[in-house]
C-alpha cells in the first residue's frame, strides 16, 4: 500500500504572506516522509465539505508546479480537474509541463466536474451531466492523441483543433498516467477501463462492489483489471496524539485486502509537520508491506 498526501485548504495560520514558505516546508517534509502522491483540488472556491466559499484557494496547476520546485521523489497530481475547465490544449499542455519540469512525476487526475457554484460565479461554461461526460471522453482521447507522434487535426463534438503540436513532449511515456475520478458506474467507471491508468473510489462500504463493477467494465473493453491502479480517497485521520494509529493501519490492510494500490487524503487541520512526521516513523515504513 501506498500512500498520498492531498491537500485540499490553504487557509493556515500564517495568511496568505506566509504561504509559500509553509506549504514549500510541508511538501518538502512530505516528499522525504515517503508520501508518494502529492494531490491538490482543482477548485477555484473552497468546497462545503472542507470550509466556506470564501476560504483561500489557490489555482491548482500553479500550485503543482510550486510543488514540483520543493519536491524530489512524489507524484504530482489533481484529485480532480474538471474537464470542462480548461480547454484540452491547455490542459495538455500545463500537465506536459509540469511532467517536464518535475522529472516525469505529472498525473492527470481528471473527470467530468460537479461544482456548479464556482463555475456560475466565475463564468465557466457549466454544462448539463451528459455534455460534460461528452467532454471529458473527447478530452481525453483529445489528450492522447497530443501525447502520441501524430501531428494532426481533431475534430470531434465538442472539440475542433487543426494541429495537436506538442513541443516538448512528456517525459512519461507512452504518456503521464490518467487517473479518472469517481464512482458512476455506467460512464465514469467504463472511461477508465476504456482510457485510465488509475481509478479513485472512496474508501466506503461500497467499494468492493465498485471494483467489480470496474472489473466488468475492464472485461468488456479487453482491458487487464491488474493494469489499473486502485486508489481511493482516505482522510488522513490518525487522532490529535495519534490515538488511532491501529485503526487507520487496520483501515489501509483492508482496502489493501480488496486490491487497492494506493489511498490518498487530506490531514485534519492540514499537513502539520508533527502529523507528517508521526507517519513518516510509524505507519509508511509498515504501509508498504500491505
Amino acid at each position: 500500500m501506498r500512500l498520498g498526501l492531498q491537500i485540499p485548504d490553504f487557509t493556515w495560520p500564517g495568511g496568505p504572506a506566509r504561504l509559500g514558505s509553509d506549504l514549500a516546508e510541508a511538501a518538502r517534509a512530505a516528499d522525504q516522509a515517503g508520501f508518494e502522491y502529492l494531490a491538490v483540488m482543482d477548485h477555484f472556491f473552497q468546497i462545503s465539505t472542507v470550509g466556506p466559499a470564501e476560504n483561500d484557494m489557490l489555482e491548482a496547476y500553479t500550485t503543482l508546479g510550486f510543488l514540483a520546485a520543493h519536491t524530489e521523489r512524489a507524484k504530482l497530481l489533481t484529485l480532480v480537474t474538471g474537464a470542462h475547465y480548461r480547454q484540452p490544449g491547455l490542459l495538455a499542455k500545463a500537465i506536459t509541463t509540469l511532467d517536464v519540469l518535475s522529472g516525469g512525476r505529472a498525473i492527470l487526475g481528471i473527470g467530468a466536474g460537479w461544482n456548479e457554484e464556482e463555475s456560475r460565479g466565475l463564468g465557466f461554461p457549466f454544462p448539463p451531466t451528459g455534455q460534460r461526460f461528452e467532454i471529458l471522453e473527447e478530452t481525453l482521447q483529445y489528450l492522447l492523441e497530443m501525447w502520441s507522434e501524430k501531428d494532426e487535426p481533431f475534430h470531434s463534438r465538442h472539440i475542433q483543433a487543426e494541429r495537436l503540436l506538442n513541443v516538448p513532449q512528456a517525459l512519461s511515456k507512452p504518456h503521464p498516467p490518467i487517473m479518472i475520478g469517481g464512482g458512476g458506474e455506467k460512464k465514469t467507471l467504463r472511461l477508465v477501463a476504456k482510457y485510465g491508468q488509475a481509478c479513485n473510489l472512496f474508501a466506503g462500504p461500497g467499494l468492493e462492489h465498485k471494483l467489480d463493477v470496474l472489473r466488468g467494465h475492464c472485461e468488456a473493453e479487453g482491458r487487464d483489471y491488474d493494469d489499473i491502479t486502485k486508489t481511493v480517497y482516505l482522510f488522513m485521520d490518525i487522532g490529535p496524539n495519534g490515538e488511532r494509529i491501529d485503526e487507520f493501519k487496520a483501515e489501509l490492510r483492508r482496502l489493501a485486502g480488496l486490491g487497492v494500490h494506493v489511498a490518498i487524503g487530506g490531514m485534519p487541520g492540514g499537513p502539520k509537520l508533527e502529523t507528517i512526521e508521526t507517519f513518516a516513523k510509524d505507519i509508511l515504513p509498515e504501509a508498504h508491506s500491505y
